[in-house]
């Protein structure tokens, strides 16, 4: 094969990478079937996909703060936050129904989300900066709230409603309650990003921030939205989570921030900014969610599952960096030819 003709194989792969990704979660699957017949079974996948369609449903917003050019600490605080709030309304009022739990916990996220974009955008703090202070005072706040309402004690299965405890694995049209709202929020932010002028805007600040304020994109709202969208989808997942696992605690969803960030850079996105697939951050979501899954089954610590979330971020970003290096001196070579 002549230089030409790997240069072009080359940058094929680089524009379909979900498509290598989605070849190593079978790769993987085969690999830990073998290990743990347990892994296939219709219970065990079932488990994987509900515990995967809230890390995917968060992952989102991450990733459109990501593409952007930002980036957001303070997710799994506003999680565990929005859920704790609504768990305590929940368990004075039974009647409040599970979607309308569901709305009220993006409404707060949204509030939450709403103050990490205007302290970037207006404050011109750094996102790291800004969601590093955010993700403290939140997650403060949970304490404090639950402490005042609750005297510090979790909110246990006992005090939710049934229809909510069985929301999360309840179905709509013989589908999970939990994939339907994962494939409808996929298929609305696909649309956002792909068919409307906000989400090429959205890549284009993202690519090159000044080349969109020169022709005329109001950056400030741009780089506001992603987080405002982030704190929805955060607020609604904190509810989920709580009906998931049947308790709110006080640090439920710790880390999840950084689990997300994982998803969002192992999905393909590029970490500076100005590119990425909404559909790579579903499978590389499906991906932590078999790596945490097989874990389990082999027994391995948590302090190893931390070690290896982070590994994957790193090798992702190596990944990422060393493909668009090398796409970038193609690309360059083919321009002086």
């Amino acid at each position: 094969m002549n230089q030409q003709a790997k240069a072009s194989t080359f940058l094929r792969f680089a524009e379909f990478r979900e498509g290598g990704i989605f070849l190593f979660v079978i790769l993987m699957v085969i690999a830990i079937s073998l290990r743990s017949p347990v892994f296939l079974t219709p219970s065990n996948l079932y488990d994987i996909a509900l515990d995967s369609a809230i890390l995917a449903i968060v992952a989102v917003g991450e990733m459109m703060i990501i593409l952007t050019g930002g980036i957001d600490i303070s997710l799994g605080a506003n999680v565990g936050l929005s859920g704790m709030i609504v768990a305590l309304i929940i368990k004075d009022f039974w009647g409040i129904s599970p979607f309308t739990a569901v709305l009220m916990g993006t409404v707060i996220g949204a509030a939450l989300g709403a103050i990490n974009g205007a302290l970037i955008v207006k404050g011109k703090i750094p996102p790291i900066i800004t969601t590093l202070g955010t993700m403290s005072l939140f997650r403060g706040l949970t304490f404090i709230i639950n402490y005042a309402v609750n005297k510090g004690q979790w909110v246990a299965a006992d005090k939710f409603s049934p229809a909510f405890k069985d929301f999360a694995r309840g179905k709509i049209l013989f589908m999970p309650n939990l994939i339907f709202l994962t494939l409808l929020v996929y298929a609305i932010f696909f649309y956002l990003l792909n068919h409307t002028m906000t989400g090429r805007k959205m890549y284009a600040v993202g690519g090159n921030r000044d080349g969109a304020m020169f022709v005329g994109i109001n950056v400030e709202k741009i780089l506001f939205l992603p987080y405002l969208f982030t704190g929805m989808l955060a607020g609604a997942g904190g509810v989920l989570w709580v009906s998931r696992y049947t308790s709110a605690q006080t640090d439920s969803a710790q880390g999840f921030e950084f689990t997300a960030i994982t998803a969002v850079v192992l999905g393909g996105v590029n970490v500076a900014g100005g590119a990425g697939s909404i559909w790579g951050v579903l499978i590389g979501s499906i991906l932590i969610g078999i790596i945490n899954n097989a874990l389990n089954l082999v027994r391995i610590s948590p302090f190893w599952k931390l070690a290896i979330n982070g590994f994957i971020i790193l090798l992702a970003v190596i990944t990422d960096k060393l493909i668009s290096r090398r796409m970038n001196e193609i690309l360059l070579t083919r321009r002086n030819i």
